[in-house]
């Protein structure tokens, strides 16, 4: 099988394509960074769609998604921009758990696999 990586640096790559699945690195709002957390969803879930969009993906393909969230208060915010932004019929399994993330700037940070 064939194996890609796009937006690679020393540590990491953003986008690993193997086969036909699609690997993301942990999302967070690089443009809304220190914004509320419903805007920093809207950031990320931008960033996904481009990142899913250039490996040939979309979220209608996503199989599986984790969200960290900074402070659980934030579920309900994250989750009305999700809502609006998932694709209809196709939800992925998902999993949103509690973490202390590492730049305190960011208050969401999602995970994505998905099919091509």
């Amino acid at each position: 099988m064939t194996l890609e990586r796009k937006h690679t640096n020393q540590r990491m790559s953003q986008i690993v394509i193997h086969g036909d699945t699609v690997y993301l690195a942990g999302q967070v709002a690089q443009d809304a960074a220190g914004e509320p957390s419903g805007a920093q969803m809207k950031n990320i879930l931008e960033r996904i769609d481009g990142f899913l969009g250039e490996a040939g993906s979309d979220k209608s393909k996503i199989l599986s998604v984790t969200i960290w969230l900074a402070d659980m208060r934030d579920f309900d915010a994250i989750n009305e921009v999700w809502d609006a932004w998932v694709a209809p019929g196709n939800q992925p399994a998902r999993a949103c758990v509690e973490a202390k993330l590492a730049f305190t700037k960011f208050t969401v940070e999602v995970g994505v696999i998905a099919a091509r």
